[in-house]
Protein backbone atom coordinates (compact mmCIF):
# COMPACT_ATOMS: atom_id res chain seq x y z
CA UNK A 1 0.00 0.00 0.00
CA UNK A 2 1.20 3.35 -0.95
CA UNK A 3 1.85 6.54 1.21
CA UNK A 4 -0.82 8.22 -0.25
CA UNK A 5 -3.09 5.32 0.09
CA UNK A 6 -2.37 4.58 4.00
CA UNK A 7 -3.30 8.93 4.01
CA UNK A 8 -6.56 8.58 2.68
CA UNK A 9 -7.54 5.22 4.51
CA UNK A 10 -6.56 7.17 7.57
CA UNK A 11 -8.65 9.85 6.65
CA UNK A 12 -11.77 7.66 6.07
CA UNK A 13 -11.54 5.85 9.61
CA UNK A 14 -11.51 9.65 11.10
CA UNK A 15 -14.51 11.04 9.39
CA UNK A 16 -16.21 7.82 10.04
CA UNK A 17 -15.18 8.52 13.89
CA UNK A 18 -16.36 12.26 13.84
CA UNK A 19 -19.78 11.00 12.16
CA UNK A 20 -20.69 8.32 14.57
CA UNK A 21 -19.20 10.63 17.20
CA UNK A 22 -22.02 13.36 16.14
CA UNK A 23 -24.60 10.88 15.34
CA UNK A 24 -24.18 9.48 19.42
CA UNK A 25 -24.08 13.10 20.97
CA UNK A 26 -27.08 14.31 19.32
CA UNK A 27 -28.87 11.12 19.44
CA UNK A 28 -30.47 11.51 22.69
CA UNK A 29 -31.75 14.94 21.78
CA UNK A 30 -33.51 13.51 18.71
CA UNK A 31 -35.29 10.60 20.34
CA UNK A 32 -36.88 13.19 22.46
CA UNK A 33 -37.67 15.29 19.89
CA UNK A 34 -38.97 12.29 17.83
CA UNK A 35 -40.86 11.57 21.23
CA UNK A 36 -42.73 14.55 21.74
CA UNK A 37 -43.83 14.72 18.09
CA UNK A 38 -45.23 11.41 18.15
CA UNK A 39 -46.85 11.37 21.67
CA UNK A 40 -48.87 14.77 20.16
CA UNK A 41 -49.72 12.66 16.83
CA UNK A 42 -51.22 9.89 18.81
CA UNK A 43 -52.86 12.59 20.79
CA UNK A 44 -51.66 11.80 24.34
CA UNK A 45 -51.55 15.46 25.27
CA UNK A 46 -55.40 15.44 25.74
CA UNK A 47 -54.74 12.64 28.49
CA UNK A 48 -52.81 15.90 30.52
CA UNK A 49 -55.36 18.06 30.91
CA UNK A 50 -58.16 19.12 33.34
CA UNK A 51 -61.01 18.79 30.99
CA UNK A 52 -59.49 14.68 30.71
CA UNK A 53 -59.30 14.98 34.81
CA UNK A 54 -62.64 16.03 35.47
CA UNK A 55 -64.15 13.63 32.88
CA UNK A 56 -62.13 10.64 34.44
CA UNK A 57 -62.03 11.52 37.99
CA UNK A 58 -64.10 8.30 39.14
CA UNK A 59 -62.18 5.98 36.97
CA UNK A 60 -58.99 7.16 38.25
CA UNK A 61 -59.94 7.08 41.96
CA UNK A 62 -61.22 3.41 41.85
CA UNK A 63 -57.77 2.47 39.74
CA UNK A 64 -55.77 4.12 42.35
CA UNK A 65 -58.45 2.73 45.29
CA UNK A 66 -57.71 -1.18 43.95
CA UNK A 67 -54.11 -0.63 42.69
CA UNK A 68 -52.58 1.79 45.25
CA UNK A 69 -48.89 1.39 45.04
CA UNK A 70 -48.40 0.66 41.35
CA UNK A 71 -50.58 3.70 40.94
CA UNK A 72 -48.24 5.52 42.67
CA UNK A 73 -45.07 4.03 41.10
CA UNK A 74 -46.73 4.86 37.52
CA UNK A 75 -47.44 7.93 38.12
CA UNK A 76 -43.77 8.37 38.86
CA UNK A 77 -42.97 6.99 35.73
CA UNK A 78 -45.70 9.05 33.43
CA UNK A 79 -44.41 11.98 35.23
CA UNK A 80 -40.67 11.19 34.52
CA UNK A 81 -41.22 10.54 30.83
CA UNK A 82 -43.76 13.60 29.82
CA UNK A 83 -40.85 15.80 31.72
CA UNK A 84 -37.87 14.02 29.66
CA UNK A 85 -39.95 14.19 26.25
CA UNK A 86 -40.68 18.42 27.09
CA UNK A 87 -44.36 17.74 27.44
CA UNK A 88 -45.71 21.42 28.99
CA UNK A 89 -47.64 19.69 31.72
CA UNK A 90 -45.90 19.98 34.82
CA UNK A 91 -48.20 21.33 36.79
CA UNK A 92 -51.45 19.65 35.77
CA UNK A 93 -49.62 16.33 36.57
CA UNK A 94 -48.96 17.94 39.56
CA UNK A 95 -52.47 18.70 40.21
CA UNK A 96 -53.60 14.88 39.39
CA UNK A 97 -50.95 13.39 41.75
CA UNK A 98 -53.00 15.39 44.84
CA UNK A 99 -56.52 14.62 43.22
CA UNK A 100 -55.15 11.10 43.13
CA UNK A 101 -52.96 10.65 46.30
CA UNK A 102 -53.17 13.56 48.68
CA UNK A 103 -50.98 16.06 49.03
CA UNK A 104 -47.93 14.46 50.47
CA UNK A 105 -47.84 11.18 48.62
CA UNK A 106 -48.66 13.20 45.25
CA UNK A 107 -46.46 15.97 45.86
CA UNK A 108 -43.78 13.72 46.57
CA UNK A 109 -44.47 11.06 43.56
CA UNK A 110 -44.42 14.27 41.08
CA UNK A 111 -41.13 16.11 42.87
CA UNK A 112 -39.54 12.34 42.40
CA UNK A 113 -40.85 11.92 39.12
CA UNK A 114 -40.07 15.51 38.35
CA UNK A 115 -36.27 15.41 38.93
CA UNK A 116 -35.69 11.98 37.06
CA UNK A 117 -37.28 13.56 33.87
CA UNK A 118 -35.57 16.70 34.17
CA UNK A 119 -32.48 15.18 34.79
CA UNK A 120 -32.66 12.96 31.46
CA UNK A 121 -33.15 15.59 29.66
CA UNK A 122 -30.36 17.55 30.88
CA UNK A 123 -27.96 15.02 30.42
CA UNK A 124 -29.34 14.69 26.71
CA UNK A 125 -29.42 18.30 26.49
CA UNK A 126 -25.46 18.88 27.54
CA UNK A 127 -24.49 15.28 25.64
CA UNK A 128 -25.90 17.69 22.22
CA UNK A 129 -25.03 21.24 23.17
CA UNK A 130 -22.24 21.06 26.01
CA UNK A 131 -20.56 24.67 26.48
CA UNK A 132 -22.25 26.07 23.20
CA UNK A 133 -23.55 29.11 24.78
CA UNK A 134 -19.70 29.80 26.45
CA UNK A 135 -18.17 29.34 23.40
CA UNK A 136 -20.71 30.86 20.90
CA UNK A 137 -21.78 34.89 22.42
CA UNK A 138 -19.61 36.98 24.29
CA UNK A 139 -20.50 40.29 26.13
CA UNK A 140 -23.36 40.76 28.74
CA UNK A 141 -24.32 36.85 28.44
CA UNK A 142 -21.55 35.64 28.49
CA UNK A 143 -20.87 37.27 31.85
CA UNK A 144 -24.35 35.52 32.72
CA UNK A 145 -22.72 32.42 31.88
CA UNK A 146 -20.00 32.82 34.00
CA UNK A 147 -21.85 33.77 36.72
CA UNK A 148 -24.01 30.59 36.86
CA UNK A 149 -21.57 28.42 36.19
CA UNK A 150 -19.77 30.10 39.88
CA UNK A 151 -22.79 29.85 41.74
CA UNK A 152 -25.06 27.42 39.55
CA UNK A 153 -26.99 26.10 42.63
CA UNK A 154 -28.40 29.82 44.11
CA UNK A 155 -29.40 30.29 40.61
CA UNK A 156 -30.79 27.22 39.81
CA UNK A 157 -32.30 26.78 43.01
CA UNK A 158 -34.02 30.59 42.82
CA UNK A 159 -35.37 29.97 39.22
CA UNK A 160 -36.78 26.69 40.61
CA UNK A 161 -38.05 27.93 43.48
CA UNK A 162 -40.45 30.47 41.28
CA UNK A 163 -42.03 29.74 37.99
CA UNK A 164 -40.98 32.48 35.59
CA UNK A 165 -39.67 30.02 33.22
CA UNK A 166 -41.54 27.16 31.66
CA UNK A 167 -40.48 24.25 33.43
CA UNK A 168 -39.35 22.60 30.21
CA UNK A 169 -37.15 25.31 29.42
CA UNK A 170 -35.51 25.31 32.94
CA UNK A 171 -34.58 21.88 31.94
CA UNK A 172 -32.50 22.72 29.21
CA UNK A 173 -31.10 25.66 29.72
CA UNK A 174 -28.24 24.70 32.63
CA UNK A 175 -27.28 21.95 30.25
CA UNK A 176 -25.85 25.40 28.20
CA UNK A 177 -23.54 26.36 30.77
CA UNK A 178 -21.05 24.42 32.92
CA UNK A 179 -23.52 23.22 35.41
CA UNK A 180 -22.48 20.06 37.61
CA UNK A 181 -24.89 16.71 37.48
CA UNK A 182 -24.81 16.55 41.21
CA UNK A 183 -25.63 20.14 41.96
CA UNK A 184 -28.40 20.32 38.74
CA UNK A 185 -30.28 17.39 40.76
CA UNK A 186 -30.20 18.40 43.93
CA UNK A 187 -30.83 22.62 43.33
CA UNK A 188 -33.88 20.84 41.33
CA UNK A 189 -35.29 18.21 43.44
CA UNK A 190 -35.13 20.90 46.66
CA UNK A 191 -36.31 23.83 44.17
CA UNK A 192 -39.36 22.14 43.33
CA UNK A 193 -40.80 20.81 46.66
CA UNK A 194 -42.57 24.17 47.44
CA UNK A 195 -44.60 24.24 44.03
CA UNK A 196 -44.92 20.67 43.83
CA UNK A 197 -46.64 20.15 47.25
CA UNK A 198 -48.57 23.22 46.73
CA UNK A 199 -49.77 22.61 43.36
CA UNK A 200 -50.52 18.89 44.76
CA UNK A 201 -52.37 20.64 47.98
CA UNK A 202 -54.84 22.31 45.22
CA UNK A 203 -55.58 19.18 43.57
CA UNK A 204 -56.49 17.30 46.74
CA UNK A 205 -59.08 20.04 47.36
CA UNK A 206 -60.25 19.83 43.17
CA UNK A 207 -63.32 18.25 43.97
CA UNK A 208 -64.77 21.47 45.55
CA UNK A 209 -63.51 23.41 42.36
CA UNK A 210 -65.23 21.04 40.01
CA UNK A 211 -68.30 21.04 41.76
CA UNK A 212 -68.19 24.65 41.76
CA UNK A 213 -67.94 25.05 37.98
CA UNK A 214 -70.50 22.10 36.89
CA UNK A 215 -73.04 24.38 38.91
CA UNK A 216 -72.04 27.75 37.27
CA UNK A 217 -72.27 25.88 33.59
CA UNK A 218 -68.24 25.63 32.48
CA UNK A 219 -64.92 23.58 32.28
CA UNK A 220 -62.80 24.27 35.11
CA UNK A 221 -59.65 25.98 34.05
CA UNK A 222 -56.36 26.15 35.44
CA UNK A 223 -57.46 29.80 36.91
CA UNK A 224 -59.97 28.56 39.02
CA UNK A 225 -57.47 26.79 40.63
CA UNK A 226 -54.07 28.53 40.87
CA UNK A 227 -54.95 31.94 42.32
CA UNK A 228 -53.01 35.55 42.46
CA UNK A 229 -51.79 34.84 46.06
CA UNK A 230 -50.24 31.60 45.40
CA UNK A 231 -48.06 33.37 42.36
CA UNK A 232 -47.33 36.03 44.61
CA UNK A 233 -46.38 33.45 47.53
CA UNK A 234 -44.23 31.78 44.47
CA UNK A 235 -42.28 35.14 44.11
CA UNK A 236 -41.96 35.91 48.05
CA UNK A 237 -39.92 32.85 48.21
CA UNK A 238 -37.72 33.45 45.00
CA UNK A 239 -37.14 36.79 46.88
CA UNK A 240 -35.86 35.29 50.11
CA UNK A 241 -34.16 32.36 48.23
CA UNK A 242 -32.06 35.16 46.14
CA UNK A 243 -30.75 37.39 49.48
CA UNK A 244 -28.12 35.26 49.87
CA UNK A 245 -26.17 35.62 46.30
CA UNK A 246 -27.40 39.05 46.07
CA UNK A 247 -25.69 39.70 49.15
CA UNK A 248 -22.06 37.85 47.99
CA UNK A 249 -22.64 39.54 44.25
CA UNK A 250 -22.94 43.03 45.99
CA UNK A 251 -19.99 42.37 48.61
CA UNK A 252 -17.92 40.33 45.74
CA UNK A 253 -18.29 43.97 43.44
CA UNK A 254 -16.87 45.95 46.28
CA UNK A 255 -13.63 44.15 47.05
CA UNK A 256 -13.34 44.45 43.40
Amino acid sequence: MSQEAAVTGMDEQTDQRTRKSQIARFAPIAIIVAGLAFGYSMGWHEFLSLDYLVQSRDMLKEMVAAHYFPAVLGFIAVYALATAFSFPAASILTIFAGFLFGWFVGGSAAIVGATIGATAIFIAARSAFGNFLKEKVGGKVAKLAKGFEEDAFSYLFVLRLAPIFPFFIMNIAPALFNVPLRTYIIATFLGIIPGGMAYAYLGQGLDSVIVAAAEAGREVTIKDIVTTEIVAAFAALALVAAIPTIVKKIRGNKLA
